[in-house]
């Protein structure tokens, strides 16, 4: 006879079972063999009461008590522990967290809770706190937070407010506990390339900080002014609001050093000279805060081909989406655009708002950080269709038409400590729509057309320091209305009625042909971001030779030599400004996306 298995399929040898529930269940009757006081064997106490438990269960779950009953410790022969640095109500909910796994944790008992399960090596329970507190953090508090850390000795607790502290300067910077900072602590801060503040934002810092106790904290007022990167900071706000201070003025070390600074701007040099500037060079080369970040902006134009924009956009690269700032209060055409300490100046241009077209000497100014739009000194003269360009704290501007509609080669420069403008040599031969670029000392104009439209091969070169201009023909040279960007030490020249674009090495004094734009392209803007160069809008000549305008956003990897799509600008655009700004705080981030 066979038997009824051996009809089956061959038997498994070993069958592996896990009860899922065996656990949870076990820990369950454990729990209620402690509330019926069964086969408990110890009593734990604080503040005269008892609490009965099994001495396997804590053995099992702390450290603590593995070293306490299964060592020769005293404890190992007692039936009743005194457990001192704890009370009654937080050793009774630590005990019902051993045996069910389960705790409430608030804010009116998590510190002695953290100390308990500190104490009685409960690392999970120690852990959950930290996470409660964090979840409690602001700027307000985390560096009353970074104290508790350090009581409770808490990494996680430690590190997260840390964080919190060095992203949220700006808040935290005003909050009574930064006050109560040691110096070393302070230092620390200030020092960190991490920390999320602007650099006059360090120095209101400090000095808020020494007013908190100027008898004990004067005295360090050099050793912390060392901290603050003079290279970031507005001239304006350097040599008006800082070295007036007081607290400067009472500093041989600071007031040398703001005077070394001033001397590196009026020389118009990158290099420190003078017995005096020894000092400043490792503060001068100090790289800038890493929370900065490189924002590409586009502002004003044609858009759509039907009027003179007021927008001012904003490219986010890590969404890679388009945001609005402020607008510009004028409609301006054919303004010029430039960047200087992180405030976008937008120049000159031809008002549209009124009934009959003026040309301007207007400059407004928008900084990222407020978001808002400023009148600025005006230029000495009224003109469009110019050319503006940045270089260490000046801006200058060259060329373009008059209130006569004549090309002039008038330049005029702005000092941005000073807050004035003055006449500088003129250019040599007034060209319009040149491409400019600034770089080692130099400003180079390229090209342009003269007042019959004729496109010039010239290059045309202005010496800063000696307020000097030269001029060379060059027959590689014949751009009209394109933009030129400074990168790896190259000025690069890109399109302008073409596809080519070159790349001028100012060391070599020669051209390097470089891969082609997709289409003949002029009126587009170009910028530098993150070692790459970024070109946006403009108009081009299509397949049957007319020109349309333009929505295109593309990028040049320099070391690949290649160009790469980066989608489309929310709208078609010409004769627009495309800067690069370093920011901060994102105000205009709570904006919508357009796109």
């Amino acid at each position: 006879m066979v038997s009824f298995l051996s009809m089956e399929r061959p038997a498994v040898e070993v069958f592996q079972y896990k009860d899922k529930e065996q656990s949870s269940n076990l820990l369950l009757q454990l729990n209620r063999l402690r509330q019926e006081k069964i086969l408990t064997d110890v009593l734990l106490c604080a503040d005269n009461t008892e609490i009965p438990c099994h001495r396997n269960v804590l053995v099992s779950s702390s450290p603590y008590f593995r070293a306490m009953f299964c060592n020769n410790f005293m404890e190992r022969y007692k039936t009743k522990i005194n457990l001192k640095g704890v009370t009654f109500a937080i050793l009774s909910r630590v005990i019902d967290y051993v045996y069910t796994g389960l705790i409430s944790i608030s804010m009116d008992i998590v510190l002695p809770l953290m100390q308990a399960a500190s104490m009685l090596q409960y690392g999970r329970l120690f852990e959950a706190c930290s996470s409660f507190l964090q979840e409690q953090m602001s700027p307000d508090n985390c560096l009353s937070m970074i104290r508790l850390s350090e009581i409770m000795n808490c990494n996680s607790l430690r590190d997260r407010a840390k964080a919190m502290a060095m992203k949220s300067f700006s808040d935290v910077s005003a909050s009574e506990d930064l006050c109560e900072l040691s110096l070393p602590e302070l230092m620390g801060y200030l020092e960190d390339d991490s920390l999320c503040a602007e650099e006059e934002q360090v120095f209101e810092t400090l000095v808020s900080w020494i007013h908190h106790d100027p008898i004990s904290r004067r005295g360090a007022i050099s050793d912390l002014f060392k901290r603050v990167r003079l290279r970031y900071i507005h001239p304006t706000y350097l040599f008006q609001f800082i070295a007036n201070d007081p607290l400067i003025q009472s500093s041989t070390l600071c007031t040398e050093l703001i005077e070394s600074v001033r001397r590196l701007m009026f020389s118009v040099s990158t290099k420190c000279t003078g017995d005096k500037a020894v000092d400043l060079e490792p503060l001068w080369v100090a790289p800038r805060r890493y929370t900065y970040h490189d924002m590409l902006v586009v502002m004003g134009g044609r858009k759509n081909n039907e009027q003179t924009s007021r927008e001012a956009l904003v490219f986010d690269e890590s969404s890679q989406k388009w945001q609005r700032l402020a607008k510009l209060p004028m409609r301006l055409y054919k303004a010029s655009y430039v960047a200087l300490h992180s405030v976008l100046y937008v120049i000159g241009g031809l008002t549209t708002n009124t009934k009959y077209r003026q040309v301007s000497t207007a400059v407004y100014t928008l900084s990222l950080k407020t978001n808002q739009w400023r009148t600025a000194e005006p230029m000495l003269e009224p003109r469009f269709a110019h050319q503006s360009v940045s270089y260490l704290h000046f801006i200058f501007v060259l060329g373009g038409l008059g209130p006569d509609r004549q090309v002039t080669g008038s330049v005029e420069r702005y000092n941005s400590m000073f807050n004035q403008w003055e006449s500088m040599a003129p250019m040599p031969e007034a060209v319009l729509y040149p491409a400019v670029a600034a770089t080692n000392q130099r400003i180079y104009v390229f090209g342009g057309e003269d007042a019959t439209q004729n496109p010039v091969r010239i290059i045309q070169v202005y010496h800063i320091s000696r307020n000097m201009w030269s001029k060379m023909e060059n027959r590689t040279v014949k751009n009209v209305s394109a933009p030129a960007a400074v990168l790896d030490d190259k000025i690069y020249i890109i399109g302008g009625y073409t596809r080519r674009m070159i790349a001028y090495d100012t060391k070599a004094n020669r051209f390097i042909k470089c891969a082609n734009l997709k289409d003949r392209r002029m009126h587009h803007s170009a910028t530098v971001l993150n070692n790459k160069l970024y070109i946006t809008g403009g108009r081009y000549i299509n397949g049957h030779d007319v020109i349309e305008d333009s929505d295109n956003f593309e990028c040049y990897d320099p070391k690949t030599d290649t160009w790469s799509p980066k989608g489309t600008l929310p709208y078609k655009l010409f004769d627009h400004g495309s800067l690069t700004m370093a920011s901060v705080s994102q105000t205009w981030a709570k904006s919508q996306d357009i796109m």
